[in-house]
């Protein structure tokens, strides 16, 4: 999973009680920004661990704290075995199986947990706390595994198996990305491992962090695709000889969805100056460009909408303390819900489906590019002697590929549900799977808008006698000096397609733009 570019991290994070920000989260997960406990946070994680340690001492039974968990709740657990059991839970669920998650989904997973933490809700001692600080400081990766979680009780196998790091055991990446065991990582760096009490290992596996994570990211990412997307939609348009009179602000204003008039003001300002738009059609002039060029702002608009609501569904998830049972202020220890997945998983499959579209919208402009009866005087498949060569035919065959996939993975995870411990969990929401698919997604879109703006600029190019936009030709000189090269016979498509494809995902075609556009939205 190669991610897009990020901007510059924070140097620290300083966590309090009252959650942290997407920013924070990005700059710990892929910016390695290092992470400490303000004196508030330590002060509150003091003060419910005073609460919980009351409780621990009476002889009524207080879930999590003197009790077993799920559906074995109901037992009675003595002080002298209270130690093992948070032990024994964070063992047994460390039940993962399949390939390792990447590092800065472990990294946000740990973060978001140690969030939740220092909320002072929790009951966990401050020096668990600060281990769990040490452990990311230290570069120590726990390695999680891809299957394991219903992202209902939280996302409980990834989180244990980072719990089960802390307490030096299980398997970590250390700095160097080689995997020892988290015991030998923990002792290299001078990291004691915990010795969990009373609900801590409860409190260390119960969130929904993993595919909060997950969502974040995936948010930072698609915010850059969809401004790319805009790009490689407006390049289109040009290079099928389309009007830009479909994006005066007048008509989307009468339709006042903002992500719609985001998107075509974008492909406005890129074809400003253009000299291919509208004016050089044949004959019988187009009185409209087709859905795949026309309604590019909608569908595009619609998917910047959805990842609006999608940030606010996160800041709030952000600022939760999402453990179960939780410590009150006023002393109460409670048993609740919160932990349920659905709010994040919701918003993930959301993200999947308008992702979807965006990809299978592209691709359509891709194979009116292509096809001689369709893109209005260019060569069949954009191709130097049609017949001899094949030109872009099997690049839209790839692409196709990626669309059919994403058209799968859009398929909801939330609305699965599969019970377990014995019925107690009998409705979860999948909200892990949900993140997991859209990170597929993800790398699916970034492809398939690297072949469009691969498709696009070399239907420009063979516009000869026409001048593009000032937006258009800064884009073809910028792919062009980072290898991608543009028409002639058929050669050994993959490199220019991969080249293209890191184009994309370094933010080098946002960034070739906007010094001729202005900032993008």
């Amino acid at each position: 999973m190669h991610t897009l570019a990020t901007p510059a991290a924070p140097a620290t994070v300083v966590l309090n009680t009252s959650g942290t920000t997407v920013e924070d989260v990005i700059a710990v997960a892929r910016g390695n920004a290092r992470v400490e406990l303000s004196a508030e946070a330590v002060d509150a994680l003091a003060a419910a661990r005073e609460i919980v340690d009351a409780l621990a001492a009476k002889p009524e039974p207080v879930y999590g704290v003197s009790t077993g968990f799920g559906a074995l709740a109901t037992r009675h657990i003595g002080p002298e075995l209270r130690a093992q059991l948070q032990r024994n839970i964070v063992r047994s669920h460390a039940a993962g199986m399949g390939p390792q998650v990447e590092r800065e989904v472990v990294r946000a997973l740990m973060f978001l947990r140690l969030k939740t933490v220092a909320s002072g809700h929790t009951g966990v001692r401050p020096e668990v706390a600060r281990t769990m600080a040490d452990v990311l400081n230290a570069g120590i990766t726990p390695v999680v595994h891809e299957y394991g979680s219903l992202g209902c009780s939280g996302d409980l196998a990834p989180l244990s198996h980072c719990a089960l790091a802390l307490m030096g055991e299980g398997d970590a990446e250390g700095p160097d990305g080689t995997v020892r065991p988290a015991g030998e990582l923990l002792a290299a760096h001078g990291i004691a491992p915990v010795e969990l009490r009373e609900k801590e290992g409860l409190a260390l596996l119960n969130g929904t962090d993993g595919m909060l994570g997950m969502l974040i990211m995936a948010i930072a990412d698609l915010k850059k695709l969809y401004t790319s997307a805009d790009i490689t939609a407006a390049l289109s348009l040009e290079a099928l000889l389309g009007t830009e009179k479909v994006l005066a602000p007048e008509l989307h204003v009468i339709r006042p969805h903002p992500g719609q008039g985001a998107s075509a003001d974008n492909m406005l300002r890129v074809l400003e100056g253009s000299g291919l738009t509208g004016h050089h059609q044949d004959d019988a002039p187009r009185v409209q460009d087709a859905y795949s060029v026309r309604c590019a702002p909608q569908v595009a608009g619609a998917g910047r909408d959805t990842i609006a609501y999608a940030i606010t569904v996160a800041e709030r998830e952000l600022a939760a303390a999402v453990d179960n049972p939780v410590v009150l202020p006023d002393g109460r220890v409670e048993s609740n819900g919160n932990f349920h997945g659905a709010p994040v998983a919701y918003v993930l499959d959301f993200l999947a489906i308008a992702a979807a579209d965006l990809g299978s919208i592209a691709e359509r402009r891709t194979d009116r590019l292509l096809d001689k009866n369709r893109s209005h005087g260019l060569p069949a498949f954009l191709a130097d002697d049609a017949g001899v060569d094949s030109g872009l035919m099997i690049a839209q065959y790839t692409q196709a590929a990626l669309v059919s996939e994403m058209k799968r993975l859009a398929n909801p995870a939330s609305v699965d549900s599969i019970p377990s411990s014995a019925m107690q969990e009998d409705h979860v929401s999948m909200g892990w799977s949900a993140a997991r698919k859209l990170r597929t997604t993800i790398d699916n879109l970034t492809r398939i808008v690297a072949v469009e703006l691969y498709a696009a600029t070399r239907g420009i190019e063979l516009r000869h006698g026409l001048t593009p936009a000032p937006a258009s030709q800064a884009v073809i000189a910028a792919l062009r000096a980072a290898g991608v090269q543009g028409p002639g016979p058929d050669r050994f498509l993959a490199p220019d397609l991969a080249a293209a494809d890191a184009f994309v995902r370094s933010g080098a075609l946002v960034a070739a733009v906007e010094p001729v556009t202005g900032p993008l939205a």
